[in-house]
Order: C-alpha cells, then structure tokens, then sequence
C-alpha cells in the first residue's frame, strides 16, 4: 500500500537575526557560503538511507532562516535532488518560506516554474515602529510589494505570519495589523503569541521590554479568532486560519502525526516509529558528518501522549471512538479532567468529540501538560 511523506528543508540563513528568534539561524553569509550548504543538501537528499519505495511525497517545505535568500537555482538543485530519490506526487504542496524585501517578481516566476506552488511570508506586524522593535529588515511598504509581486507572478496559495504581543502593541494596534493582512486576502494566515525565548535579544533586554501580561495577549488572541473568522477565515488549529480550504496540508502532517523527513541542519523527522532529529552544527554538516544528536522510537504511551499533544491543536479536536479504536481505552476515563473543564468553558464536547474552546486554547499548552501528566 502507498504512504504519503512530507519532506522538510531546513534554509538556516538569515540578513540578520531578528531580536524574539530562537530558530537556528545565521546572519551575513554569502552566496557562495549557501552554495556550499546547498551541494551538502543535495549530497545527502541524494544518499539518503530510508527505505521509501512505498511512499509518495505529497508536501515539501523550505522553511528557516530565511530560504528565499537562496537563488532560485540553488532551489532548482534541491528540488532536483528530491525527485531523483523521492516519488513525488503531481499534486504536491511545495511551500517556500519567503521574508519581504528578499524577493521580487522574477524571482517567484523562476521558482513557480521549479514546482514552488505555495508561500509563506513573514509580516508580524502592519506597523513599522512595531517591525523595528523586533528587528524585522523590511517595512510595510515593502511587505506590500512583495505581495503584489507574489500575486504577479501567479502564486494563488500565499500564507502570512503575524505576531501578538509584541512590546508596545496594544488592542488598537493589532487589529490594524488583521484588517491590513486580512483586506490583502492570503489564503492562509499563522498569528502567533510573542514567547521570549531564552538567550535571545529580547531575553537580555527584558527589563526594558513594555510586554503585555497574559490578560493582554489572551485579549489580542480573542480578537484574532474573531476578527478573522468575519473576514472568511477558518481556525484550523490554534494558531493557523484559512480561506477557501487552504490548510497548510504539510503542518496538518505534523499534527495528524504522519511521516516525515527533515533534511539540514536542526531539521527533524518522524518515519517508521521513530522520531531524530538533527543538530544546529553547521560546520559539522558542511563536513559530512554525522549530525543526528537525538533519536526516539516512539512506543506505548509515548504514542498515546503524542496523539493528545498533537490532536488537541487542530480545532477538530479528538473523537473519542477512534482514541478507543486506536488505544483500546476510553478516553473520559483516562482523562477525567475532561468534564471539569467543559464545566469551565475551556473545553467543548459535540458527540463524542472534545476540544478547546478559544479561552481553553490560550492556555492549551498548561491543559495539556496536566493531561499527559496523568497517563
């Protein structure tokens, strides 16, 4: 029988490193530089050891970094490589991760002719004092430039990110950043709540940071899912909305917990049971060695655990009927919490489904850990 995989590519480069980010990115390398990280990409796509015979690829990702810093025929090599060793399917979502002003016109043609059927770009924010307070390198002008050109050049499967909680916003302002985005009609749009993560920017300048408490980002969060939901966009999950069934088919494979494999530094993977992941060692990749720093099967109640994680971001939520068919265990006495919290209004229940309500969703991260705590 044929099984679907997704691919992931991780494009680790960046202009320069925004002051929230976390993400394995390095600033100020050169075309060449990228080039030598592109033929190590492609080496080991080609050599790759997993036995795939049975599966067809139906989504890849270029994410990062910053992949639209490649050219696009660093991109046609990559893409090339693939369908060498990979059965790529006619129909499948090949998505680029593009930041503004690191593209135009051309550019998109020459990818779009590659196979590239699917953006995603990196606005935060409608405001430019709120874009340089996160150290973004593109203004709104040029976000709106970049659009256009996308749409120009016959991209019709845009996603685009925005951020809440960024220092100094408030209400008012972020939800000009919804109507801006939402008036420019991207199928697809990730709001995300601002986290300072540790060693970062913002981390060592704390103090200085005017960040909202948690009543102001769950305020903002609220907003977000009603103001979009008017403008025509389906919540999906508990951060990404979508138009006109425009789900990010690759992030549905991480949620529904299907195959997939991560080429490139910090890049991970899920394939026959078993979860690695790569390290963020760029000289040690550019080298050939051996980069895997860390390797799960996944078994027993890991899978269980796995399920809930995964399965309670997707507004579906979980149907108790296949937790049984799946576990051979009744899921509203594994987790007895659940009635407390549907008498709290942070869960639902239609049927035999359960998920979080928008107020439960803002704090899914603690609900959840409670529940895994009592596998």
């Amino acid at each position: 029988m044929t099984k679907s995989l997704g691919i992931y590519i991780h494009i680790p480069f960046c202009v320069q490193k925004c002051r929230y980010c976390d993400f394995c990115s390095f600033a100020g390398k050169d075309g060449s530089y990228m080039r030598k990280y592109r033929d190590e990409l492609v080496r080991r796509i080609t050599l790759s050891p997993y036995d795939t015979k049975d599966h067809v690829v139906d989504t890849v990702y270029f994410g990062g970094g910053t992949p639209s810093l490649m050219s696009a025929s660093d991109i046609d090599a990559i893409i090339s490589a693939l369908h060498s060793r990979f059965s790529i399917a006619d129909n499948a979502e090949i998505t680029l991760e593009c930041n503004p002003a690191t593209a135009d016109k051309q550019y998109f043609k020459d990818i779009r002719s590659l196979g590239v059927n699917r953006l995603s770009m990196g606005l935060q924010s409608a405001s430019d004092k709120e874009l340089a307070l996160l150290g973004r390198i593109h203004t709104v002008a040029d976000f709106t430039t970049t659009f256009a050109d996308a749409r120009s050049a016959g991209f019709d499967n845009v996603s685009a990110d925005l951020m809440y909680g960024i220092p100094d916003q408030d209400l008012n302002s972020f939800e000009h950043s919804l109507s801006f985005l939402s008036d420019l009609r991207p199928e697809h749009i990730s709001a995300y709540g601002l986290t300072v993560e540790s060693g970062t920017y913002f981390d060592k300048h704390i103090d200085e940071l005017s960040l909202a408490d948690d009543d102001g980002q769950r305020q903002m969060y609220m907003l977000c899912s009603e103001y979009l939901a008017s403008r025509g966009y389906e919540k999906y999950e508990i951060s990404n909305f979508a138009r006109d069934g425009k789900r990010s088919r690759h992030n549905m494979r991480y949620w529904l917990g299907e195959e997939y494999l991560g080429f490139g530094v910090a890049s991970h993977s899920f394939f026959g049971g078993c979860r690695f992941g790569n390290s963020r060692d760029l000289s040690a990749f550019l080298k050939g060695d051996d980069i895997v720093e860390e390797r799960e099967t996944v078994v027993g109640d890991g899978i269980i655990e796995e399920y809930i994680m995964l399965r309670l971001r997707l507004v579906s939520g979980i149907d108790a009927n296949d937790y049984t068919r799946r576990f051979g265990r009744d899921l509203f006495c594994d987790f007895p919490m659940i009635d407390k919290w549907i008498t709290h209004g942070f869960m639902k229940k239609s049927k035999n489904r359960i998920f979080f309500t928008d107020k439960g969703a803002f704090v899914s991260n603690s609900l959840i850990s409670d529940m895994l705590l009592s596998i």
